[in-house]
């Protein structure tokens, strides 16, 4: 069975390369999706990325990668610290890996940025590394897939 991972990128990471690149760099959104497809075909894993500024179209996906997706690495951006929703959508995912990754480091900026409710689901969170927390997240969730 080939595993396919959800890379879920929410609320205006389409404007990666565009908005604040002082803070999230030059790279856009296809760069994140170019990388994540190579760290996953070294793996032998399938990738399925989706992007959407709306919460509830990150909901229904969340529902769907129950039945159809291995493990799930989701950027939530700003609903990171504002939705339980997207973590009770999480918590509902039994057995599937989730990694949450951001590209700054969250730690270091604004205090209402320091929580986020997502984390409280993931096996793994990783923040500060720019786009290529993507490829450490690919490669922690193969990890966790390959050890069952």
């Amino acid at each position: 069975m080939t595993h396919t991972i959800l890379v879920l990128n929410g609320p205006n990471l389409n404007l990666l390369g565009q908005r604040q690149p002082e803070i999230y760099g030059s790279e856009t959104l296809a760069d994140v999706e170019a990388l994540v497809t190579k760290a996953a075909t070294g793996h032998g894993i399938a990738v399925d990325c989706r992007q959407s500024n709306h919460e509830g179209l990150l909901i229904d996906w969340i529902h769907e990668a129950r039945a159809t997706h291995s493990a799930i690495i989701i950027n939530p951006g700003g609903l990171s610290h504002t939705s339980v929703a997207l973590l009770d959508a999480l918590s509902a995912c039994d057995g599937l890996p989730v990694i949450e990754v951001h590209i700054s480091n969250i730690h270091q900026r604004e205090p209402f940025r320091h929580h986020s409710y997502v984390s409280e689901r993931a096996n793994g969170v990783i923040a500060g590394c720019g786009t290529q927390g993507y490829v450490f997240a690919v490669d922690r969730a193969a990890a966790l897939l390959a050890a069952g």
